[in-house]
């Protein structure tokens, strides 16, 4: 399949959307958005019940609540049934999609129109392969390129893997895949792995959109994020994660006669039910 390169090509001729809110989110100097990441329903309630505007889907755990890898473009169908649903809600909804679930970028074009189409103001791609190698770098930025001309007001965080897949030399690389992202028309960029502080301001430095990091344990604080001009802090699969983990102390602690909770109680998690 032949691509369009977009250090070459033109980008297509279209009517830039006015911001939307979930774009302003990104555009608070020293404010950065913190996106909690939720796999369902009720965690996505719980988390907008706890004051925050807006919720991103993680693909890991949206993927390991139903069996499925992550990353394998195995959870279309998953995806788009838990935005159809989350759509419906009161909160900005941005929806992790993996790669776009297809190396076509008419068909991811056609998902992000279904994704805007139930309610999400979002989308997040990225270039990382199951194989642990990156997608090349015109595929990707064809595929921001076609949702932005299908669905120009959704937000697209473009996401590059450099500092995952064990690339040789991460910062040039992540610099000319980021540059051409945003000449494809990305509203936002996200280096998940990057946590070095001095690495993190010179990114954000040479760049024109807003800087989307992950937050780790070991890494900087949201305060110290926010000093260094990141613009978004998501959480990944990491809520999902700590969930699994107090999932099996609290079994551990019935088992042993240790105290539990506190807990939501039966009604309190009903009502994220919605209905």
């Amino acid at each position: 399949m032949t691509t369009p390169d977009p250090m070459t090509t033109p980008a297509p001729m279209t009517t830039p959307a006015p911001p939307t809110a979930f774009a302003a989110l990104h555009h608070r100097p020293g404010r950065p958005l913190l996106l909690p990441n939720a796999w369902d329903h009720a965690s996505a309630a719980a988390l907008a019940a706890a004051g925050h505007p807006a919720i991103g889907t993680t693909s890991l755990g949206v993927a390991a609540a139903a069996g499925l890898p992550d990353g394998a473009a195995a959870t279309r169908a998953e995806t788009v049934r838990l935005a159809r649903r989350l759509g419906r809600d009161d909160y900005l909804l941005s929806v992790d999609a993996e790669s776009g679930f297809s190396d076509d970028p008419a068909e991811v074009a056609a998902l992000a129109v279904e994704l805007a189409g139930f309610g999400a103001v979002g989308i997040n791609l990225e270039d990382g392969r199951p194989d642990g190698t990156l997608a090349p770098v015109e595929l990707h930025a064809a595929k921001v390129a076609a949702v932005k001309a299908a669905v120009p007001e959704l937000f697209v965080n473009a996401r590059t893997d450099t500092y995952w897949c064990g690339h040789d030399e991460p910062e040039p690389e992540t610099v000319r895949r980021l540059d051409a992202y945003r000449r494809a028309g990305a509203d936002g960029v996200f280096v998940p792995g990057l946590s070095e502080p001095a690495a993190i301001a010179e990114l954000v430095g040479g760049l024109s959109v807003p800087l989307n990091v992950l937050w780790t344990p070991t890494g900087p604080s949201l305060a110290e994020l926010a000093g260094l001009g990141v613009a978004r802090v998501s959480t990944g699969g990491l809520l999902y994660r700590a969930a699994l983990a107090a999932a099996v102390a609290t079994a551990a602690a019935v088992a042993s006669g240790g105290p539990v909770g506190p807990l939501p109680g039966y009604a309190e998690v009903q009502a994220l039910s919605g209905s």
